[in-house]
């Protein structure tokens, strides 16, 4: 009788971690930043309909990179659990340490006790009523959580997009300038500009997946910033940058004039949500 294969616990839960890393380093970063009115999420993602940002509650926002079919399970897991226990009890019961914590334990029971450990990190984002309050907690494959202050990148070259954004992140800066420096980090690593394809320097709105959680709006914070939306931001930075001008980072960012195709209430925070309805032009809500 042959003997079954043996290998060591260290060397399964190595060979488990390599595998996890190799498979998040192949996709694109997504880049997580606070900044004056709240929390942004930037991802390099030139699909229109395959998210890797989505919301999770009222004010808590979530960003993956790695396997889309299991990060996208882990993101519906969390909409029922935030669901589940805002009915149960109370809409404040639902926090982002709650369901960071509830990932946790997920990620790391599939890490110890399935042979193939899910391809993925996540990031769950909470907006306070203060910069002071906003949460950031970073999630990785074997189910280690730890909450990070100023901003979270994932996926891709992270550790190069992480240097450029300490070189050039401030504290309390407006939408637009958190926007500017985020996208340069991206586009400092992305393929699509590098110079042996003679790209652009910076990666456009079509290469870009972009939503804020506003801490101005009264209930649902999260809101997508989309093409009509976007392009006035990006082109704004660029004509900002091109004449060296630079605006206080304790200022306030003015809300952008909504224009066909902008996500309903984006350019007026205290305007009511729309329900994602056809006629509103809003996107569908979170299931």
């Amino acid at each position: 009788m042959t003997l079954p294969y043996y290998a060591s616990p260290e060397q399964l839960m190595r060979d488990r971690s390599e595998y996890a890393r190799k498979g998040i380093s192949r996709g694109r970063s997504v880049a997580v930043l606070t900044y004056a009115d709240g929390v942004l999420f930037i991802a390099e993602n030139p699909s229109s309909t395959l998210h890797k940002v989505g919301e999770l509650y009222d004010r808590i926002g979530f960003a993956a990179v790695g396997r889309y079919s299991e990060f996208e399970s882990l993101r519906v897991a969390g909409v029922r659990l935030a669901d589940v226990r805002g009915y149960s009890y109370n809409r404040r019961d639902v926090t982002g340490r709650v369901i960071a914590n509830a990932y946790a334990q997920t990620l790391g029971e599939i890490f110890t006790q399935q042979t193939k450990p899910y391809e993925v990190e996540l990031c769950v984002a909470e907006v306070g009523d203060t910069p002071e309050t906003d949460q950031l907690y970073r999630l990785t494959f074997d189910g280690s959580v730890v909450d990070e202050p100023d901003f979270i990148v994932m996926g891709g070259q992270a550790e190069a997009v992480s240097a450029n954004l300490r070189e050039h992140f401030l504290p309390g800066m407006d939408l637009a300038e958190a926007l500017r420096v985020g996208v340069q980090a991206l586009s400092a690593v992305s393929p699509a500009t590098s110079a042996g394809n003679g790209g652009p320097a910076l990666l456009s709105a079509e290469q870009l997946e972009v939503a804020v959680l506003d801490r101005r709006r009264p209930k649902r914070a999260f809101r997508r910033i989309l093409g009509a939306a976007l392009r006035p931001l990006l082109d704004r930075d660029g004509k900002d940058a091109a004449v060296g001008g630079e605006q206080p980072h304790t200022a306030a960012h003015s809300p952008s004039v909504p224009q066909p195709g902008t996500p309903a209430g984006l350019g007026e925070p205290s305007a009511p949500d729309s329900g994602g309805t056809a006629g509103s032009g809003g996107e569908a809500p979170t299931t």
